[in-house]
């Protein structure tokens, strides 16, 4: 995991955030080559996570501290 404080952090993950990217696998969710898909890969925690959601390497960080 990256060397990042909660609040650094967005507290949604949506492709503006700058550890999001969209997934490299193709067809991840069923979408194809669109971008409207629900997954985005997060630099932070190296996983694919839900796009829209909660941030969760933020919410992964409150919970360690």
């Amino acid at each position: 995991m990256l060397d990042k404080t909660a609040s650094s952090l967005p507290r949604w993950c949506d492709p503006r955030c700058e550890y999001a990217s969209f997934p490299e696998e193709t067809a991840l969710d069923g979408s194809g080559s669109c971008r409207t898909f629900s997954a985005l890969y997060c630099a932070v925690l190296e996983r694919i996570v839900a796009r829209n959601a909660p941030c969760a390497a933020r919410l992964e960080l409150e919970e360690n501290r």
